[in-house]
């Protein structure tokens, strides 16, 4: 049974999360170095104490809009794969979800572009991995089993994979507004070739 909540409990957690609300916007428009933890609380009319009771600085804050975002961007990206029975159909589907979730400017400038500023590239490319390159290796998986891709070794495509779709994230992220349409629809025309190249013939 789950114990229901103090006041001074609640409180704590919608602090929390107009925090996250705050620096989310303020990442996204104005990136991480000129963002200050002053910058946030003035925004949700906190004091900076209140900040720092929950984020001892600026790259914990940051990293956890980071992980707020790339949480959702795995669960939506997971919920389309889960809506198809057959493997290939599954992680087709997934691929064109993680190219739309990338077309949006928020989680673009903030987790391809400001993340490896503020939390270093090493730490980014760990987070990376932690978040996607698990759930692209289950799908690869799948597609071997299943007789779609060949019995290659399954690090090597898995990684392949993973920078592949990375490459496309970043530039997503740098596309203007305009060219975003263009840039997801050619990344998935070429994702998508270069998977079909690689599948196993099936029998006529």
């Amino acid at each position: 049974m789950s114990r229901v909540k103090s006041r001074r409990e609640q409180y704590s957690d919608e602090t929390r999360a107009a925090l996250l609300d705050a620096a989310t916007r303020r990442f996204a428009e104005r990136g991480f170095a000129k963002t200050s933890l002053e910058d946030v609380a003035t925004d949700i009319r906190a004091t900076r104490g209140a900040v720092y009771h929950h984020f001892p600085n600026k790259t914990a804050l940051f990293e956890a809009v980071f992980d707020a975002l790339e949480t959702e961007m795995i669960r939506q990206v997971v919920e389309v794969a889960a809506g198809e029975t057959d493997p290939w159909l599954s992680a087709m589907g997934a691929m064109e979800q993680f190219l739309d979730g990338s077309c949006d400017p928020v989680y673009g400038r903030i987790v391809w572009q400001e993340a490896p500023i503020a939390m270093g590239w090493q730490r980014w490319r760990e987070c990376e991995e932690k978040y996607a390159y698990g759930l692209i290796e289950q799908m690869i998986q799948a597609l071997r089993e299943s007789g779609d891709l060949p019995s290659l070794p399954l690090e090597p495509v898995s990684r392949i994979t993973f920078h592949i779709l990375g490459a496309a994230g970043m530039a997503l992220a740098e596309a203007s507004p305009e060219d975003k349409p263009r840039v997801r629809d050619e990344y998935a025309r070429v994702i998508r070739h270069l998977l079909n190249s690689s599948r196993t013939p099936r029998p006529s």
